[in-house]
């Protein structure tokens, strides 16, 4: 057999043992044969050997020039193809002839002769994603905790924000640029005319797939802003006194909590990522909403909690920030902060300075093999998490896939 590089020749394709004619829909392939696939009747599964060496090769060849219609799929069986190991490629053109050759373990199997591999499916791989928005800014005087960023989730079996399911994984292509955008938290004010800032969102877009963006934290209403409602986002923001609260967004995040008005006016709490904020009471600041946890990043941690309400009574109860870390509201001191990276919301403050909200996170878990190395902005990252990659980023950047 002669070879070009570690390659056999196209021409010594006739060295192989060629086989009967296939006409199932599903095959088995062994190395050094050749298979002549008829799919005139139905579409046709190939699987390649689960190991290989160096040089083995194999040839499929259009036996009824009907693979338009009925295509050949290769099931590359955990092995690479072209230096993937996902998708599975598909041929789907008339009188196709394919010769594989296993190039080793980097790269897998590589086609030598194809006719037009352009229309082969465009090598992807998918990548776990948890995109969480900046958290809201608490508000002021008998005020609302602001709420929790919007929670998206794509990982295992978990959740995303406000009670909705695990997302579809990204699938990225090959060299292709991902831009992650990290919201920041909303301000804190000072001001009882003034809510806390609404949460900035944070997303992740690119060539090729929707993009995912979870919207920001609702900030919480202070006292004389006029309405009193708490602001709308991923999560809601706390209402003062007995205005309606702030709404969260569906499968982001939950409502906030609304205030209650009389003697020892009281806010609600923010809305969390995994429970609504809660409802104050007299001298009682509602606490913010649980937040959710995702062990997406290898260990379980949980973020995106709502920040707690305040009341105007001197000797009441502050409301406290959810879990996830969500900021605590205080009487006349400074309110929490939400913790910076989790899209916690900010803690009211009755005299003092309400907390801002907590910037955002974007989470990226992809398979080491198909990790390329290629990113911007500092991501966090952490190989061989159960066989994946992790990036993390606190803030903005980019992956290339």
């Amino acid at each position: 057999m002669s070879y070009i590089g570690n390659y056999p020749a196209a021409t010594d394709v006739v060295d192989l043992k060629w086989q009967s004619v296939v006409t199932a829909s599903t095959l088995t392939v062994v190395a050094g044969r050749g298979y002549w696939i008829d799919t005139t009747s139905n579409a046709c599964t190939i699987t390649l050997p689960s190991s290989a060496v160096s040089g083995d090769t194999i040839s499929i060849v259009d036996y009824a020039r009907n693979w338009g219609t009925n295509a050949v799929t290769i099931n590359q069986n955990s092995l690479k193809f072209q230096g993937f190991t996902s998708p599975n490629p598909v041929y789907d053109t008339d009188g196709q002839s394919v010769n594989l050759v296993y190039s080793g373990a980097t790269k897998g199997w590589i086609p030598t002769v194809d006719d037009d591999v352009t229309l082969e499916t465009p090598q992807t791989y998918s990548a776990d994603f948890l995109v969480i928005a900046g958290g809201g800014g608490g508000g002021k005087s008998n005020s609302g905790g602001g709420g929790a960023g919007g929670y998206r989730n794509s990982f295992s079996t978990e959740t995303s924000g406000g009670g909705g399911s695990s997302e579809a994984s990204l699938s990225l292509t090959p060299g292709t640029a991902y831009t992650i955008t990290i919201g920041a938290g909303g301000t804190a004010t000072s001001s009882i005319s003034t809510n806390g800032g609404n949460g900035v969102d944070s997303s992740i877009s690119g060539s090729g797939i929707t993009t995912i963006t979870s919207i920001g934290g609702g900030g919480g209403s202070s006292a004389s802003s006029g309405s009193n409602i708490g602001g709308s986002g991923g999560s809601g923001g706390g209402s003062a006194s007995a205005a309606a609260a702030g709404a969260g967004t569906a499968n982001q995040g939950y409502d906030a909590g609304t205030g209650y008005s009389g003697a020892s006016s009281s806010g609600g709490g923010g809305g969390g990522a995994g429970a609504v904020g809660v409802t104050g009471v007299q001298a009682v600041g509602g606490n913010g909403g649980a937040g959710l946890a995702s062990a997406i990043t290898g260990s379980s941690v949980t973020r995106a909690g709502g920040g707690g309400g305040t009341t105007e009574a001197s000797g009441g109860t502050q409301g406290s920030g959810g879990t996830g870390g969500g900021g605590n509201a205080s009487y006349s001191g400074t309110g929490t902060a939400g913790t910076a990276n989790t899209g916690s919301g900010g803690g009211g403050s009755h005299s003092g300075t309400s907390g801002a909200g907590g910037s955002g996170v974007v989470i990226l878990s992809i398979l080491d093999a198909n990790y390329s190395g290629t990113t911007t902005g500092s991501p966090t990252v952490a190989t061989g998490v159960s066989g994946k990659t992790v990036l993390t980023f606190n803030a903005s950047g980019s992956y290339t896939a």
